[in-house]
């Protein structure tokens, strides 16, 4: 199995991988399958596009800016690249035009307010989050139609491609192995054995992996990365105000931050105050990713604030960190989340937290082990008592926006990274629960967990909200 470094930490915006950033990619996508039609019929006139979102991308659609992602997806902007000045004013010109102009396409007429439906029905069949897009000819007759998925990460899948990706995990003959890979391990199991026979650490053949592919650049993408993370730390750790959505969420990572440093030097700190820096890191991020900011998918945005946070409390306050240490934490860090997305998931439409803030805690607890010298048994307990720990965690984010609880809820799953790394480390590996059951756990719990819990925003704290 070979799940990239670089599909799981994937360079985005706010506030949400799988109902900004999917939606967005799968409107590319579906401009570039029209546009290579158009270019078999240059004599295409005028088309207009409708839209339709359904499941979660409808319940939570507009506290994620589904919508939005929609619309400056199909004006041509990606997650990656987005100028957020230049889309703002080409957003104005089409809600007052109503027409799209690009190189290769025919214009498109499209009027957000009528030809994009949040549809409150049945979710589609393939997926919690869901949505269909349609060219229709000036006459009415649908010229090209697709649904898409997003299944959390920033992942988009057509339709005809999540049937043959499900086709293929229940196919018995088709080994996740066969990619040609050096150590393409798709379960703990096997990344452990393939360890011992090689005699290589998670980082090392991780590193193998990404090589056959990458090459020298390798090092480069890595350190990008992290560029990227600590850049939105720093970011959010110097902004103050009130978050966008209308919960009036006040920031609160710089006032802390500007207590900690206050605080130093003097005395005044408890020893527990490790944890405020911690905290501090995770939601400095997710408060840049509540306002749409340029956030990094960790492995989603709802949960992007755990890794960065404790690699940062690694390289600032651990003894002996180094640059490798970074870039063998974010190899190992995804190794980890690729073994969980294979074999469970991470989308919170489609089992809760757990999949999103469980996984990434799992994902910074392993990373975070390998990077001060543990053992490949001993980064695998990590990532299962961090797991663990989440299991049956819903999602239930209030008014469908990534603030309450998601801001606080990535500082407390960095805190149960750091936390579990250390027990790890005091062990020699040797454990009861094995990473692969409660990754299975995770799968079944999501399963069995009322859709009202699953980024509908329709229970738990979303409804349980202060009167006014």
């Amino acid at each position: 199995m070979f799940l990239s470094i670089f599909d799981i930490f994937k360079i985005g915006i706010g506030p949400s991988s799988s109902h900004t950033m999917g939606p967005m990619v799968a409107a590319a996508r579906f401009l570039d399958e029209l546009r290579t039609l158009a270019g078999c019929e240059p004599a295409m006139s005028e088309l207009r596009l409708k839209v339709s979102l359904h499941g979660s991308l409808a319940f939570t659609g507009h506290g994620h800016a589904t919508d939005r992602a929609v619309i400056l997806g199909l004006m041509g902007f990606l997650p990656a690249t987005i100028d957020p000045d230049l889309a703002q004013e080409k957003e104005a010109e089409l809600r007052q035009a109503g027409m799209i102009r690009l190189p290769g396409l025919p214009p498109l007429a499209f009027t957000p307010d009528t030809d994009l439906v949040f549809d409150y029905g049945p979710p589609l069949p393939g997926h919690a989050n869901g949505l269909v897009m349609t060219a229709m000819t000036v006459e009415g007759t649908a010229l090209l139609s697709r649904t898409y998925y997003s299944i959390g990460g920033g992942f988009v899948l057509s339709a005809e491609e999540l049937e043959a990706q499900r086709s293929r995990d229940a196919s018995p003959s088709d080994e996740p192995g066969a990619l040609g890979f050096p150590y393409p391990f798709s379960t703990a199991a096997e990344m452990l054995a393939m360890g011992a026979s090689s005699n290589l650490s998670i980082a090392e053949m991780k590193r193998a992996n990404e090589h056959l592919v990458y090459g020298d650049t390798l090092d480069d993408r890595l350190d990008t990365i992290w560029a990227a993370m600590e850049g939105c730390i720093d970011r959010g750790l110097r902004q103050d105000g009130i978050l966008p959505g209308g919960l009036s969420v006040r920031r609160r990572a710089r006032i802390i931050h500007q207590q900690l440093l206050a605080e130093q030097g003097r005395n005044l700190e408890q020893p527990h105050v490790v944890n405020d820096w911690i905290s501090i890191y995770a939601m400095a991020v997710n408060e840049e990713n509540a306002a749409g900011g340029r956030v990094v998918t960790s492995p989603t945005n709802g949960a992007a604030g755990v890794v960065p946070a404790v690699i940062r409390y690694y390289r600032d306050h651990c003894r002996g960190s180094t640059h490798e240490g970074i870039r063998d934490f974010l190899l190992v860090a995804a190794a980890i989340g690729g073994i969980i997305k294979y074999n469970a998931s991470i989308s919170g439409a489609e089992v809760g937290c757990q999949g999103e803030v469980g996984s990434a805690s799992a994902m910074a607890a392993a990373g975070l082990c390998a990077a001060l010298g543990g053992s490949n048994e001993q980064v695998e307990n990590a990532a299962e008592i961090a797991l663990e720990h989440h299991l049956g965690m819903t999602c239930d984010p209030a008014k469908g926006l990534v603030q309450v609880p998601c801001i606080e809820r990535n500082g407390l799953g960095a805190i149960k990274a750091v936390s579990a790394a250390s027990l790890a480390l005091r062990g020699d590996g040797k454990h009861f629960m094995p990473l692969d059951n409660c990754i299975e756990t995770m799968r079944q719990t999501g399963i069995d967990m009322n859709l009202k819990y699953k980024e509908t925003s329709t229970g738990g704290l979303a409804v349980n909200l202060p009167e006014c």
